[in-house]
Order: structure tokens, then C-alpha cells, then sequence
């Protein structure tokens, strides 16, 4: 079946960086757009970053500029380095995978993604 796992989240002070992993398993990883999202509890989840199989990428308004995704095929992962961290940037991070026949429409919302990891947390302190 398949399975998205997500490491890398932690506890940074303002302006610092942080490398959040996940790995695919259990479908052709590289065939398949990828995600970021995060969320704060009580608030609806936040597309972040998306890319498609050959590396086109995509960004949230809110981290243009400071976050950066990435995949490499061959290790069935997909990247998030989040730099110049700000305390509104605390959530905790899900990684997703929209394995269907089609590339999704609206790159980020939550509906075009089909596949979830469990989350990562990331804290900003300011």
C-alpha cells in the first residue's frame, strides 16, 4: 500500500533552518505530483510547495522566496528546506501524493492529493 513518511521537523529559533524528508513507498514515486502542506490546529491546511515528476515547482504566496522543494526520484523523496523561519511558520507538516490518472488542477488544495504521511512538527520560537 502505499506510504508516505515524513522526518526532519524540530524546534528552531527565528530566522534559522530546517530540511524536512519524505518517503514514498508502495506506488512509482516518480510518476506522481508531490506536496507540502501544513496546519495549525483549528485552522484549515495550507498548500506550501508542490512539484510535479520532472521537477516544475510551486509555491504558497506565504513562503515564496524562503521555502524550497525538491525530489529526487532515485530515493523515492521528496525535499522541503525551509529557511529564514518565522514563529508563524510553527505547524505541523504533512507531505502528500496525488497517485491518480491526472495531474491535479489546483496544485494547492488538500482535495488533489490522495496520500498523506503522518505530519512532522515544526516549531519557531521568536
Amino acid at each position: 500500500q502505499v506510504q508516505l513518511v515524513e522526518t526532519g521537523g524540530g524546534s528552531v529559533p527565528s530566522g534559522g533552518s530546517l530540511v524536512l524528508s519524505c518517503v514514498g513507498s508502495g506506488y512509482t514515486f516518480s510518476g506522481y505530483w508531490m506536496a507540502w502542506f501544513r496546519q495549525i490546529p483549528g485552522k484549515e491546511r495550507e498548500g506550501v510547495a508542490a512539484i510535479d515528476s520532472d521537477g516544475n515547482t510551486s509555491y504558497g504566496d506565504s513562503v515564496k522566496g524562503r521555502f524550497t522543494i525538491s525530489r529526487d526520484n532515485a530515493k523515492n523523496t521528496v525535499y522541503l528546506r525551509l529557511k529564514s523561519l518565522k514563529p508563524e511558520d510553527t505547524a505541523m507538516y504533512y507531505c502528500a501524493a496525488a497517485v491518480t490518472p491526472y495531474a491535479p488542477v489546483h496544485l494547492h488544495e488538500p482535495d488533489e492529493y490522495n496520500y498523506w504521511g503522518q505530519g512532522t512538527q515544526v516549531i519557531v520560537s521568536s
